[in-house]
């Protein structure tokens, strides 16, 4: 995972992005962090999907693009991550690759996605976002997010 540990607590400098799964009972615990805020939310993307698939080697079979419409910071995050939950179970599409862009009213994301078949599968799938200490918020380095997925 990116960026740089000291004993189990993440290091920041202004304009890093990165992100890491932390120990959660029975759920999955994601923290990410960027520049931007869409930075972060394409951290906490790749954070989600790297606990539970090997993306080492694996090329984006097509591209999706997606709105989410702007609500409140936490509301985003928890869209997104829901998106993209609702892709895997639906579509079986799993994120190699990921780009976010605000637009008036909304964010614009672009998804390079494969068949989650072709994907070595590491971990407990996602099924749900839970409300449960989800945050994004803006910090002194930028923005970061912290939220549970239950598996």
């Amino acid at each position: 995972m990116a960026g740089d540990m000291d004993n189990d607590r993440q290091v920041r400098r202004p304009g890093e992005c990165g992100h890491r799964a932390v120990p959660h009972t029975a759920d999955l615990r994601i923290e990410a962090w960027g520049a931007s805020r869409e930075q972060c939310l394409v951290e906490a993307v790749l954070g989600m999907v790297e606990c539970f698939a090997d993306l080492s080697g694996v090329r984006a079979s097509a591209v999706r693009q997606m709105r989410v419409d702007e609500g409140s910071d936490d509301d985003l995050l928890a869209a997104l991550l829901d998106e993209v939950i609702f892709r895997l179970e639906v579509h079986g599409e799993v994120p190699v690759d990921v780009e976010a862009e605000t637009d008036d009213g909304g964010l614009d994301m672009r998804m390079a996605v494969t068949d989650v078949r072709s994907v070595p599968i590491t971990g407990a799938v996602p099924k749900a976002v839970s409300w449960n200490e989800l945050h994004l918020a803006p910090d002194p380095y930028g923005w970061s997010c912290a939220v549970t997925v239950d598996v």
